[in-house]
């Protein structure tokens, strides 16, 4: 072998697979075509160790009509001879390295995944993950990464319609930056990635290349992060203005018969575009990258093949429109040239005039090396799952206040707003339900419908099961949604996870990947897009397995949507679900918000039923389209107490209840120690799964409570709306205002660098 293993280390191939090229070559590559081969079979554009595990996810459905991995985008239809195009992705790597540019590129990248499909991008959404905000580093991380989302986002003139954030220690080197975005089109008008047509014209449109972004995909993102590295050259420089401009002739584009595809130019820039592209036409192309527009004198074949410079568009252009398209994006005064035709072959050739740099079969380029590493279930598991509450102390009545105040001040549940309020969220006149609810609600201009989006994930309960995880994931973005008054319609996934080549992380990760599938089988929701990001760990430790569930819901009638505000004295407020029963293992402590702040530990197992999971968001649906629902929240982090008191900061007005006779109903018979589900801090502060808070009049309790039965649901009184305090009989007496101001500072003094 005559090459340098850290040459290949450098485009991320290893000795067995550069052997493989050789043979398959029968010859050895040229530097050209070596970066080419390192880039397309890197875990990034690859997919070598997540690929087989993506096929266990459920993408088909009676609304789909792009499925997973057939285009950059899924695409499910909404009536009305409309399309929504949805799809998530990551850039963790570069937001690690340089947090604004690395999160403003993501952002681009991403709505260019909508727009070179024919839709138009109407929202975005995020999931964040960062290290604790006591570290200078974490917030200079945090801070960087919400200015270039909102920098980036705010300038296109997308709103930014909410998301998540979430705080734990092992993001503090590897933060987690998952964006999503969600467009809309005519139905019938979409634009396909494919390249076909021997002699047609390829021409690249946008920004002139440069040398950002070199080897992003098998450098930056394939390989943990080295902290002894330079690696701000392999970050993407960003430019809204121009993409907002490229958004426009893009769209216009879209709409002659001058096209056959349309394809962006993402990680590893025109290599990925342009072979991508191929393969999914059966083709091959000539490229000539002497033609390619640049801002960098002296860039060799190698650069400009693999630059990931910003803001560019690959068109497969019908043979003699290419004047035509020329004129329409100089009238949007965006640079165009021709830099090469299809071919018939079947051969990716790269020239440089009349130098040909690289020759290589598509299906070689496009067909990396699968690998299904032997899984291995971590050895410390079961250690971290055994949660012996003998050794937990339970909350005492007169501690319940300060334990609800300390919860709703964690970065992880406290109020939202100080990041959003720096989004442009109403832009495009669509937000019907703003940031900080369940969920996002988006009017569907010219019909009565809305649509819902939401971002759900949970780090600690994948780390401590992470098939449950997985599910819980599903679950709990399923159940906002239908909070919201939404069915949920399909998912699009960003799968992040540490280095696969670890028995251990691929455990996770397979088993993370079934609990999905699981879920979305139940709950009938096939995963029509989605991103893998693999190899996020540096020298200190791998990140929780953390997989983004985001979905969207459709509203029939969308004065028919529902938020999580209590709204008027004298209604009732019941909790829907999984009631204070004592079942085995299902005490909610298990990896809870509440046993991690106050306790200090992730440990325990969580659980999940989804059959009762399908039931209750169906009993929910059913109810609030008969009008029966006048609130509804989603019972998560923090547990009853928190999704309480979150009801009464929205609505403006207090609760007074009472859960004695929850405490009795299962009283501890001859036991040496109390059942779980008698314990206070599990009523109180558990995360059990499938339960809603509602809120409804009296006069509708009759029927909620036949639709309740019909679904073998069962329904908790909580107590009566009205008044100024959150009162728990015996446990707990606060003032709305005292809550709020708790709950809205938290975020903000941590991120200033306060407690």
């Amino acid at each position: 072998m005559n090459i340098a293993k850290e040459d290949l280390d450098k485009v991320a191939l290893s000795e067995q697979e550069y052997e493989l090229i050789i043979r398959e070559l029968g010859r050895e590559p040229t530097g050209v075509e070596l970066g080419i081969l390192g880039s397309l079979w890197s875990e990034h554009c690859g997919y070598k160790h997540s690929k087989p595990l993506l096929k266990l996810l459920p993408s088909s459905g009676r609304r789909v009509m792009v499925g997973l991995g057939e285009e950059n985008a899924g695409v499910v239809n909404i009536g009305d001879g409309l399309v929504v195009v949805m799809k998530m992705e990551s850039h963790n790597h570069p937001s690690a390295v340089e947090p604004f540019q690395g999160a403003a590129t993501g952002i681009g990248g991403i709505v260019r995944d909508i727009f070179t499909m024919g839709a138009r991008p109407v929202a975005l959404m995020n999931s964040l993950c960062f290290g604790p905000l006591f570290q200078t580093h974490n917030r200079y991380l945090c801070n960087g990464v919400i200015d270039g989302i909102a920098s980036y986002g705010n300038c296109l003139g997308i709103p930014n319609v909410g998301g998540e954030l979430s705080f734990s220690e092992c993001y503090s080197f590897n933060p987690l930056v998952n964006v999503l975005c969600l467009g809309i089109a005519r139905e019938g008008e979409l634009v396909s990635s494919s390249m076909e047509g021997e002699g047609n014209i390829l021409m690249l449109v946008g920004a002139d290349t440069g040398r950002d972004g070199i080897y992003g995909a098998s450098g930056l993102a394939s390989r943990t992060l080295d902290g002894d590295q330079e690696l701000r050259p392999t970050v993407q420089v960003g430019n809204p203005f121009l993409e907002k401009l490229l958004i426009e002739a893009c769209l216009e584009l879209a709409h002659t018969d001058w096209i056959v595809g349309m394809q962006d130019l993402g990680a590893a820039g025109l290599t990925s575009s342009a072979i991508e592209s191929a393969a999914k036409g059966g083709c091959g192309l000539n490229i000539d990258v002497l033609e390619v527009p640049r801002r960098e004198d002296n860039m060799t074949p190698y650069e400009v093949m693999l630059s990931e410079s910003q803001e560019r568009m690959l068109l497969i252009v019908k043979k003699g429109y290419q004047d035509e398209v020329k004129a329409l994006f100089d009238r949007w005064e965006i640079a165009s040239a021709v830099i090469g035709q299809v071919t018939g072959d079947g051969i990716a050739i790269v020239r440089e005039g009349e130098e040909i740099t690289a020759e290589v079969p598509v299906s070689l380029l496009s067909n990396p090396p699968l690998y299904r590493p032997r899984a291995r279930r971590p050895s410390w598991l079961g250690k971290a799952q055994s949660l012996d509450l003998r050794d937990v102390s339970d909350v005492k009545p007169r501690q319940c206040k300060s334990v609800l105040l300390q919860l709703l001040s964690s970065p992880n549940i406290a109020s939202k707003e100080v990041v959003y309020r720096q989004y442009d969220h109403q832009v495009l006149n669509n937000s019907v339900v703003l940031p900080g609810s369940d969920a996002a609600v988006l009017r569907v201009k010219g019909t009565k419908k809305g649509l819902a989006l939401t971002t759900d994930s949970n780090g600690k309960y994948c780390y401590l099961d992470p098939f449950v995880g997985g599910a819980v994931a599903v679950a709990e973005a399923a159940r906002n949604l239908v909070c919201s008054g939404a069915d949920p319609m399909a998912v699009t996934d960003c799968l992040n996870f540490g280095d696969p080549e670890k028995g251990e992380v691929y455990y996770q990760l397979r088993e993370c990947i079934k609990g999905i599938a699981r879920a979305c089988r139940e709950l009938q929701l096939p995963v029509i897009s989605g991103n893998v990001s693999l190899y996020n760990e540096s020298k200190e430790g791998a990140i929780y397995p953390t997989p983004v569930i985001g979905m969207v819901g459709l509203i029939d009638d969308i004065s028919n949507c529902c938020t999580p505000s209590f709204k008027d004295e004298g209604d009732l407020v019941f909790l829907l679900g999984e009631g204070f029963s004592g079942v085995e293992g299902r005490d909610g402590l298990g990896g809870s918000e509440y046993l991690a702040v106050v306790h200090g530990l992730v440990k325990g197992k969580p659980s999940m039923d989804l059959s009762l999971e399908r039931r209750v968001q169906g009993c929910l649906l059913e109810s609030i389209r008969a009008g029966l629902i006048k609130s509804a929240h989603d019972c998560s982090h923090g547990g009853l107490a928190v999704t309480v008191a979150e009801s009464c900061i929205a609505g403006n007005i207090g609760l007074r209840g009472e859960i004695s006779c929850y405490l009795e109903e299962h009283p501890a018979k001859g036991k040496e120690t109390p059942d779980a589900s008698t314990r206070l801090d599990s009523i109180l502060f558990g995360e059990r799964q499938s339960r809603i808070v509602i809120s409804l009049t009296r006069s509708a309790l009759v029927k909620l409570s036949r639709i309740a039965r019909k679904w073998r649901v069962s329904m908790a009184f909580l107590g009566e709306v009205g008044g100024q305090h959150l009162i728990v009989e015996g446990y707990i007496d606060v003032s709305i205002a005292e809550l709020r101001k708790t709950w809205e500072g938290g975020l903000s003094r941590a991120l200033q660098g306060g407690a």
